[in-house]
C-alpha cells in the first residue's frame, strides 16, 4: 500500500503543478483588472508546445539537448521521495535534506550549463545570474534544514514532518519561526519568482530563468516549463509540510492518504493564491540587492540553528 501512496503523491503534483502555474496567473490577472487565461491555460500550452519539433541552436552540443530532461528528472526524484501527502513510503529513506537540496542544485547546474552552451549573451548572463542566487539560497536550505532538524536528531524529511505532527508545540518556536521566514526567501528565489526574478518578463536588465531557455523551443521548452512549474510545487508543497504538517498521512490506509491529498491541494493552492497576490504589490528588486536579500533570509538561517540549539 505504500507503493500506492507514492503513486498517487506523483500523480498528484504532475497533474496540480501546471494548475497551480495557472491559479497564480489568474489571480494575478484578476487583481490587475483583467479577464485571465483561466487556470487550465498552462496545459493547453504544454500540450501545443509538446507537438512542436524542438530545434537547437548552432554550434550547441549535448548539454543543451540533456539540459530539460535533467531539470525534469531530478524535480521528479524529488516529488517521488520527499512527504508531500504521506510520511509512509519504501523511498522515505532517500528523503533526507541533503540529497533534496543536492537534486535542487543539480537541475539548476544543468540549466545554467545549458545557457552557457548556447554560446549567446543571454544565456551566458542568466546562467551566471542563476548560479549567483543558487550559491546564496542552497546554504539557508540546509540551515533551515537544521534547524528543523535539531528537535528530531535525524535530517529526515519524513522524521521532521512526523515530529511535527506529534509535537504541535514545535511548530511555535523561535527556531521553526525564522526557519520558515528563511525558507520562504529560498523558494521565491528557487521558483524564480518576485522579488527576486520576473517569470513573466523578457526584458534584458530583470532576466534570470527566462534568460537561459530563449533557445528552447518545441518539446524541449514544454520540459523546462513543466519542469519549472513542477519544481514550484515541490518547494511550496515542502515548505508547507515542514511548517504546517497537519493532514500529512502518517499510515497507509485509504483514508488518511485521501486526506493528505486534500490537505497538500489546499495548502499548495494557499500559499500560491498568497504568492501570486503578494507579487501584484511587489516590485522586482536590482539585481545587486538580490544578494542583499538571500544575504538576510542566510542570516534567519544561522538564527534559526543558533534558536534551536540554546532555546531548546
Amino acid at each position: 500500500m505504500s507503493v500506492v501512496g507514492v503513486l498517487i503523491q506523483l500523480v498528484l503534483l504532475v497533474v496540480v503543478a501546471p494548475y497551480l502555474v495557472g491559479l497564480m496567473r489568474q489571480v494575478r490577472a484578476r487583481l490587475e483588472g483583467r479577464a485571465g487565461a483561466g487556470a487550465g491555460q498552462p496545459w493547453r500550452d504544454l500540450r501545443k508546445q509538446f507537438c512542436k519539433e524542438p530545434i537547437s541552436p548552432a554550434g550547441s552540443s549535448a548539454v543543451f539537448t540533456a539540459a530539460p530532461a535533467v531539470l525534469m528528472a531530478t524535480t521528479l526524484v524529488i516529488a517521488v521521495v520527499a512527504p508531500f501527502i504521506t510520511t509512509v513510503s519504501p523511498l522515505g529513506d532517500v528523503a533526507d535534506l541533503f540529497a533534496v537540496v543536492a537534486l535542487l542544485l543539480l537541475g539548476t547546474v544543468a540549466l545554467a550549463l545549458a545557457g552557457l552552451d548556447t554560446g549567446t549573451a543571454f544565456g551566458g548572463m542568466g546562467a551566471s545570474r542563476e548560479i549567483t542566487v543558487a550559491a546564496l539560497a542552497e546554504p539557508t536550505i540546509l540551515l533551515a534544514g537544521f534547524a528543523l532538524s535539531a528537535r528530531v536528531g535525524s535530517t529526515n524529511l519524513s522524521a521532521i514532518v512526523e515530529r511535527g505532527q506529534q509535537s504541535p508545540a514545535s511548530v511555535l518556536t523561535p527556531a521553526t519561526l525564522l526557519a520558515a521566514v528563511a525558507l520562504a526567501v529560498v523558494v521565491m528565489a528557487e521558483a524564480g519568482r518576485l522579488p527576486v526574478d520576473n517569470p513573466s518578463t523578457h526584458l534584458e536588465l530583470t532576466m534570470i530563468h527566462e534568460a537561459m531557455v530563449l533557445e528552447y523551443s518545441g518539446r524541449d521548452l514544454a520540459l523546462v516549463e513543466f519542469a519549472s512549474a513542477l519544481r514550484l510545487t515541490v518547494l511550496l508543497g515542502l515548505w508547507a509540510n515542514l511548517f504546517l504538517p497537519w493532514g500529512v498521512a502518517t499510515t497507509d490506509s485509504p483514508v488518511a492518504l485521501l486526506i493528505g491529498v486534500a490537505a497538500f491541494v489546499v495548502k499548495v493552492a494557499v500559499l500560491g493564491v498568497v504568492l501570486a497576490t503578494g507579487e501584484v504589490f511587489m516590485a522586482k528588486l536590482r539585481l545587486f540587492r538580490v544578494p542583499e536579500l538571500l544575504a538576510g533570509s542566510f542570516l534567519f538561517g544561522v538564527l534559526a540553528v543558533s534558536s534551536s540549539f540554546f532555546l531548546a
